[in-house]
């Protein structure tokens, strides 16, 4: 294993450009989409994840060649960083979904959960097992949060709010723990809604967070957001990050502000130790003229 010996590892935080040949950019720039998005693969259902297998060994080679130490696969697979492993639960009717409102007043399809949430086969784990084979690097996986999926779904079927994001919770763990077995290095949640509604989330996310990194060893991050640039208009955008300091009794988290455009990329990141100041903080940028290469964005570990 290439393991780092310096004191600050370099990581991405989520998704890698995925090229023009793979995806239909225009269309997925146009929302985060909650349910599946088929339209946007290029290539015949027949040879789409040959083709997404060889454009994730692409994006692992670049993050290599510009030096990051922790990679990831670029979530070259998803469709967004959430809906791939929320629409694959039981429980969940992605193929009948409801419709909400966004807080930019856009008509935005949900999936409905009707019925129990429970994990019947691994989701992510055969993108770990490849990105294992294929780099020496250690290696960092991503998966949506509980509180967030309980944010982009319709509840029909539990009692309250909260009760579904423990569900949610219960299926990430076993994911996660899945995940580990298989040689993740690291363990990142995306927990972007904590933002969106603080106040909620201030009763139960890390609740809900705690619960979905039970049991795991190797060191995990939780990553907030402020949202995207090309979606959520700058005059909309808080000052600071609400949903914080209520993360304290949680393992060690990581935060960012990045936009949506996979190809168009700006970050600001960090991570905080349980109890303690920022360890590492970072700005970066992806234009799209250069989205062959990659800058660092510097990173902790626990």
């Amino acid at each position: 294993m290439n393991a780092p010996k310096h004191i600050l590892p370099t990581t991405v935080v989520g998704s890698y450009p995925q090229p023009e040949w793979l995806v239909d950019s225009a269309m997925l720039s146009k929302s985060v989409p909650r349910t599946r998005m088929q339209g946007i693969w290029r290539v015949p259902e027949a040879y789409l994840e040959q083709a997404q297998d060889d454009a994730t060994v692409v994006a692992i080679r670049d993050m290599e060649r510009a030096g990051i130490d922790i990679v990831t696969d670029g979530e070259i697979r998803r469709e967004s960083y959430s809906n791939r492993f929320a629409t694959a639960l039981e429980g969940i009717d992605a193929n009948n979904p409801a419709i909400i409102m966004s807080r930019s007043g856009q008509a935005t399809p949900v999936p409905r959960v009707v019925d129990k949430i429970r994990r019947a086969r691994p989701v992510e784990l055969r993108d770990m097992e490849f990105l294992r084979r294929n780099t020496d690097h250690l290696a960092k996986i991503t998966l949506p949060g509980p509180f967030t999926m309980s944010q982009q779904a319709k509840n029909e079927f539990y009692s309250d709010e909260e009760e579904l994001a423990m569900a949610f919770a219960e299926a990430v763990n076993a994911e996660a723990l899945d995940l580990q077995k298989a040689s993740a290095d690291i363990i990142q949640l995306d927990e972007p809604w904590v933002r969106n509604n603080p106040q909620l989330a201030k009763r139960y996310a890390a609740k809900a967070i705690n619960r979905a990194l039970s049991g795991l060893t190797v060191p995990t991050i939780v990553h907030l957001c402020f949202g995207y640039a090309a979606v959520v208009p700058g005059s909309t955008k808080p000052a600071g990050y609400s949903f914080l300091a209520e993360l304290a009794d949680t393992p060690p988290i990581r935060f960012r502000s990045k936009p949506r455009n996979r190809s168009s990329t700006s970050e600001c990141s960090g991570i905080c130790h349980r109890r303690k100041s920022c360890s590492a903080f970072s700005i970066s940028a992806i234009p799209r003229s250069r989205r062959r290469r990659l800058l660092p964005i510097a990173s902790g570990m626990a």
